[in-house]
């Protein structure tokens, strides 16, 4: 299961041999470095850690965080993420990844943290419908009636209610590969992907499809 990590560029588009428009996400994926590769006799599972190199280090680290860094013998990087490898994979502490492990017309998962909307009402969070606004309506955006008054005299879970909208874990599966620039590290994927403008996001080869 090869992957790397990545920064959300933005959208434009790109036209094919044949003329036709297609919307597609820039990513910049990687360089990125493996900190750790991880065992199933050890650790239960085979997995490499991976950090993506960027420019600004991170202004403050913690000890252990910096002993696992130094161990490593690179430099503290802001984010990590996993990725499953097989038993026999011989990636290593140290070892470079970059955009040209994938290939054009592969097709990919993203994974990445959607934007936050804050405190929403049913309305927008879970689009209902609302109430008349014709005169003399007083039920306009209110979610109406959400449990029951004797019997069983409780709302039930799941009940569909205002609260915290976005924000999420979001994964956007069988994304096509349609470009990639080598030497500038960027991944041009077809569609949309979580997140805003530079949010970080990681990149693997797709589970189905």
């Amino acid at each position: 299961m090869k992957g790397i990590l990545g920064r959300k560029i933005g959208m434009t588009q790109i036209f094919t041999d044949s003329g036709e428009a297609v919307p597609v996400t820039v990513v910049q994926a990687g360089p990125c470095l493996v900190v750790q590769r991880k065992t199933s006799e050890r650790d239960g599972y085979d997995a490499i850690q991976v950090g993506l190199v960027e420019e600004r280090a991170p202004r403050k680290v913690s000890a252990p965080m910096r002993g696992h860094f130094q161990a490593a013998e690179v430099a503290p990087m802001r984010r990590l993420v996993e990725f499953k490898v097989a038993a026999d994979d011989e990636m290593k502490p140290g070892d470079q990844l970059k955009a040209s492990i994938f290939e054009v017309d592969e097709y990919v998962d993203v994974v990445g943290r959607g934007k936050g909307k804050g405190f929403q009402g049913v309305i927008r969070r879970h689009g209902f419908g609302g109430g008349g606004a014709t005169h003399g309506s007083m039920f306009h955006r209110a979610p109406g009636s959400v449990g029951q008054a004797s019997d069983p005299s409780r709302v039930f879970p799941g009940q569909k209610m205002p609260g915290q909208m976005g924000a999420k874990r979001i994964t956007a599966k069988n994304l096509q590969v349609v470009k990639i620039d080598e030497e500038k590290n960027l991944l041009f994927l077809r569609g949309s992907v979580p997140g805003p403008n530079s949010a970080y996001i990681a990149i693997q080869a797709a589970k189905r499809g």
